[in-house]
Parts: C-alpha cells; structure tokens; sequence
C-alpha cells in the first residue's frame, strides 16, 4: 500500500487535547491529535461507526500528543481471506517504544471500543518506557469481517497466534514510527547506520505484552503454555474460561445437546436471524445485559452505549460468533480446575496480572476469585466493574495496568 506523508508544523509550543471521534474504516490511516503532526494516509472507504459510548477519560501524570492509526490485517485461514479490523495507538517520538496488544472481551457486542481510553491513558504517561498499544476485533466481532465458518476455541487462538507470529504483525510494527523518525533523522543528519538499526528495533516482536479482557485472556493464556506465542507480560482484566449459557447451565450430556440445537438454529437461514434479533440483537436485551451483568453501575448504560452496540448487532453475519460463545463453543477449558492449570503451567516463565472485580456475576466472579494466590499469578487486584470493567471504569484499570507495566519494566534503580 502506497502511504503519503504530510508535515505541519505549529507556531505555538502549546497546544490543548480534545477528544477525537473514532471512526472505524477499511483503508489505513493515522490520525494525529498534536498541532506539530505527522499525518500518513491511503485513500479511505468503508463503513463507519459510532464513538467510543463510556465518556471518561483518565489522567495522566503529563499529556503528550498521540497518534490513531486504524486499518486491516488480512487474516489467511483455511480458505477465507478475512479483514481484521486494528487501532494502533501511539505517541509522537523518534523514539522506539515497548508494544502492547489488547484483545477484546468474546460477546455479540465485542468491540475494539471498549480498550479505547485504557490505550489512550497508557500511551500518554510518561515514563522510562514509551509504549505503543494496538486494538483488534476479533474474526466474526467488532468491525473485523464475519464470515460463517465453524468458530471454536481452537479457531480462535489461532487467530491470536497467526497475528502475533505474522512478519506484517499490526501490534509489532509501527508505519507512524518509522515517518516521525525520518523526518526527525533527517532534520538532524542522524548517521545511517544507526537509522536502520532504530529501524530493525521498531520492527521487534520479543517485547510484545497482551491485556486480555474475559475469554480473550484465557485464550492468550492457554495459547503461551502451549508456546505457540511468548509475550513478554500478560493481563487478564475480568478472565472468563465458560460461556453464558454453560456457566448457568452446566455441561452435561442432555445440556451439550440442547446447546447443539440452539447453535444449529441460529446459524440457519431466516429462522437463525428470527431467533438471534429476539434473543440478542434488539436494544432491550442489549440494554438488559449490560444493566445486568456487563456494567456494575446501570446508570453507566447510556443510550449511546445501547445504540453502538446494536448497531454492531446488525453488520452481515453477525450471529455466527455469538452462536458459539453463546452455547460454549468457544470456552478455553471445560473446567475451573483446567482453568487453574493453565495460569500454573506458566509459573516462573513471565509475569501475570489478574484483575478481577467487584461487582462480577456471582458465578464469574467466583471463577476469578480462584486466581488469587493461585499458581503462576505473579499479582491479583481487584477494581470496580463487571464483566468490562475497561470500558466502565478505564482510568482505574489503566492505573493498575500501568503499574503493572511499571513494576515489570521499570525496575527502580
């Protein structure tokens, strides 16, 4: 893809951060917030969206300017070409920076919006460490492609392995980077050989750090102990390992049964979509979920909220992916005891965050509870929330987050 690049530079040294509506399309672009920017662009087209719904925004110990690259990342799988929709958030330095990947919570409403304001909070802070985030929706969720394929656990982390072993990586590799540091290499005549070395260092995969949020913690958990992927650090903010029917209703043989006809049903032509607008995709039972068990604070679910996700409800085969979550296709393990095992099994090879929350199901919150002082969890905190305690209350998990990225990465002197 041909990129062009434009250089605008400000009179003023100051300049004020406002809030920028994200909108999601199929080209890449990078937005800049910083009134001396750098702006690299194709030609967009596509869909767009709605903004990020949870209107609060953190506040980090110094603001600087940052950068929002959006684009696709075609996934090869079997034979299926799908667009997996990315954010790439970043601040403006000639300098490298340590990448963090963050995976959305599997649900029918999953979305890469819900890690918006964490990636923006962490990207701003200024430390010994300058980190660079990168948001991707699922295949089948959010503003990726949804093709009808037959998801299952074992699809989906090798959706999370592909993308993170890919040569053309989004989380490892940053375009915005490499444009602000010619520009800047070439303002102040930097010596080539270390132009290409800096180059060579932005384009490293073994910093790699992963926040999962819900069964995309799991996942990424069960995919490192399987070393078929090795992050540096992992988060697991509100971990889930059973789907909501199979965390209310069991797993037993009549059970297994009744959820295989309840998927085969949904995924059918005209029927399928008869019975996933009644059961998912209309405004009441979004906004009920949400009050219910996704949000601890029903005053949190604002209209904006219900109308973004319905709208993700509605995009071209939209039900297939909830299908499987729905009736646990897509649970990690089948047990909490196989649960355990996987965090264990990862005991002394890298750190691993557990955020659990207060205001979870009583069943999930239980499953969390179990993490705590469990084998291979390096810490356990517990913050406001439920079941996307990011998006509820992000400024509270990006300070943990945070000082999880600190406590690892920036060992006091």
């Amino acid at each position: 893809m041909a990129f062009s690049a434009t250089f605008s530079i400000s009179s003023s040294s100051s300049f004020t951060l406002s809030r920028k509506i994200y909108r999601p399309f199929l080209s890449q672009n990078v937005h800049s917030l910083k009134p001396t920017s750098l702006k690299a662009s194709s030609s967009t087209s596509g869909d767009y969206s709605t903004a990020s719904v949870v209107e609060k925004q953190s506040t980090p110990s110094k603001v600087r300017s940052f950068c929002l690259q959006t684009g696709n990342w075609q996934w090869k799988f079997k034979e299926n070409s799908i667009n997996i929709y990315y954010e790439k958030h970043e601040r403006e330095s000639p300098d490298p920076s340590k990448n963090i990947l963050m995976i959305p919570t599997i649900s029918d409403v999953s979305t890469v919006e819900e890690w918006r304001l964490v990636a923006q909070d962490i990207v701003q802070r200024v430390g010994k460490v300058n980190w660079r985030a990168t948001i991707v929706d699922w295949p089948g969720l959010g503003y990726s492609d949804r093709p009808k394929m037959d998801y299952n656990a074992d699809v989906m982390e090798k959706f999370v392995v592909d993308l993170i072993n890919a040569p053309d990586s989004p989380p490892c590799f940053s375009m915005t980077h490499v444009l602000t540091s010619v520009f800047f290499w070439t303002l102040h005549e930097v010596p080539k050989h270390i132009f290409l070395i800096t180059i060579l260092m932005f384009m490293d995969e073994s910093d790699l750090v992963i926040f999962g949020g819900g069964h995309a913690a799991t996942l990424t958990v069960r995919a490192a102990k399987k070393n078929l992927v090795k992050p540096t650090a992992i988060a697991a903010v509100a971990p889930t390992w059973a789907g909501p029917l199979p965390i209310v209703f069991g797993r037993d043989s009549s059970m297994e049964t009744r959820y295989g006809l309840l998927r085969g049903t949904l995924r059918a032509p005209g029927v399928g979509w008869m019975m996933y607008n009644m059961l998912v995709s209309n405004e009441k039972a979004i906004q009920s979920q949400y009050k219910s068990h996704v949000y601890s604070n029903p005053d949190n679910v604002t209209p904006g909220i219900v109308e973004s996700r319905y709208a993700l409800t509605k995009r071209k085969g939209a039900r297939y992916v909830p299908a499987a979550f729905l009736t646990g296709l897509l649970d990690p393990v089948n047990s909490r005891e196989e649960f355990l095992q996987l965090f264990a099994d990862l005991e002394g090879k890298l750190p691993l965050l557990v955020v659990s929350t207060e205001g979870s199901p009583r069943r999930s919150k239980a499953e969390m509870e179990a993490l705590k002082g469990a084998k291979g969890v390096t810490k356990f905190v517990e913050v406001p929330g439920a079941l996307l305690p990011q998006e509820e209350y992000p400024a509270m998990v990006a300070q943990e987050l945070y000082q999880f990225l600190q406590q690892t990465f920036e060992p006091s002197d």
